[in-house]
């Protein structure tokens, strides 16, 4: 059955145009907690840098201890892990940035799908099967666990501290103004990872927005020096090294492992963020290219656009999202109050 005659009214409304939701309030610091893993050096340095800048209050501060770096734990360990954060969080925490790099998965599970959804262990057995829906898909709300109880959860990688407070600092250089951009859309010879260019949005101008949405049948994006958001479909994204991004951008590519972040089968969406992206996503087990696992283009762009954060923006644009690792700098908000 084709993409489009699976989409439900409300995201075919959406479908009709990029910037219809009304303006939203973009995630204040005083809502999202930060969690430091005080086994980590660099989860510690990341953390207090990001304190810092981005003016988190003290008691949104969560301290844990992993030990070794796992790239993975259980489910019995993580179900500990979440006890220890969520006991540290008060009534008003809307959202939570884990600061390390690894563990990022729990068992077939991404760590951030874990976390904000429930850990979904019969996914393990069958992991192209559907996954668990999101109540905050294309959602309005801009409190995610008053009115969904759901605490939305990012991670900022910290494999690199210098990386980590450069990525810090895009996303406060994202808030200061808005610049000519550029949103592009690859639909690619690799027709199994395509799944989403039913959903791109109309090619054309956003004037308000100082925006030009871009669609292309190509692999490559090749040196385009004002990228907003960049999604393709591709095992290994060529190019990086050509593309300038914007502070705030989002960029990501559907294929089957991207948020395995240490692993080297595909290409990570570590790379998005080291060539100068804001924020990503990938799954961390094999999800099948159905799109409901993935960033909905249109759905990603509304909301952005509309002014949520990036932590919103993401997370409102993935249907089964239990897979699926967000990471980046969860504030960034280029188009907040405008």
């Amino acid at each position: 059955m084709p993409p489009a005659r699976l989409l439900s009214r409300l995201v075919l409304l959406c479908a009709a145009g990029a910037i219809s939701v009304p303006a939203a309030a973009a995630l204040k610091p005083e809502q999202l907690a930060i969690v430091v893993n005080d086994a980590d050096p660099s989860s510690v340095a990341v953390a207090a840098y990001y304190r810092s800048r981005r003016g988190i209050p003290a008691a949104n501060v969560v301290h844990v201890n992993i030990p070794g770096k796992p790239r993975r734990i259980g489910a019995a360990r993580f179900r500990l892990l979440k006890e220890e954060i969520d006991s540290q969080l008060g009534p008003g925490v809307q959202a939570v940035l884990m600061v390390w790099t690894a563990p990022y998965a729990v068992d077939c599970n991404a760590i951030t799908g874990a976390y904000t959804l429930g850990y979904d262990g019969s996914l393990c057995s069958k992991t192209c099967a559907a996954g668990q829906p999101s109540p905050y898909f294309n959602s309005r709300s801009a409190r995610p666990f008053t009115d969904h109880g759901l605490r939305l959860s990012m991670l900022l990688p910290t494999e690199s501290v210098q990386g980590a407070k450069d990525l810090v600092d895009r996303g406060i250089a994202a808030g200061f103004r808005t610049v000519p951009a550029g949103a592009y859309y690859l639909a690619t010879s690799d027709s199994a990872r395509n799944t989403r260019a039913g959903f791109f949005p109309r090619p054309g101008r956003v004037p308000e927005r100082r925006l030009t949405v871009t669609v292309l049948r190509a692999d490559v994006l090749d040196g385009a020096r004002d990228v907003l958001v960049y999604q393709t479909g591709m095992a290994q994204v060529a190019g990086l090294d050509t593309l300038r991004f914007v502070p705030g951008a989002l960029a990501d590519h559907l294929t089957s492992l991207g948020g395995d972040l240490l692993g080297n089968s595909q290409m990570s969406s570590l790379r998005w963020l080291e060539a100068g992206a804001t924020a990503s996503y990938g799954t961390v087990s094999e999800p099948c290219n159905h799109w409901q696992k993935f960033p909905n283009p249109t759905v990603l762009l509304r909301h952005y656009l509309a002014g949520n954060s990036v932590i919103e923006a993401y997370w409102k644009s993935v249907a089964w999202p239990t897979q699926g690792l967000f990471i980046g700098e969860p504030l960034a908000a280029p188009y907040r109050g405008r």
